[in-house]
């Protein structure tokens, strides 16, 4: 069974969508995380949990986005 070959126009977009989304969402999620322990003036190590959840948050939905991204423009093919 022989694969198509790959498809490297395809390939680059996808690494360019995933440095720029991941960087986006990745970023304020973390942000977002350090905000709100800022605002309600929580404790440092409460505020640090808060930017990890919410980066942990931003990966999770760059991970979707790529699975979307890579059936809409597959590597293959």
């Amino acid at each position: 069974m022989s694969q198509k070959p790959i498809n490297f126009l395809h390939l680059s977009t996808l690494v360019a969508v995933a440095i720029l989304v991941g960087t986006e969402l990745v970023g304020a999620s973390w942000a977002a995380g350090w905000a709100l322990g800022g605002l309600f003036q929580l404790d440092p190590m409460i505020s640090h949990a808060l930017e990890a959840l919410f980066s942990l948050l931003g990966f999770i939905g760059l991970y979707f986005f790529m699975k979307t991204a890579v059936r809409n423009e597959p590597i293959r093919g």
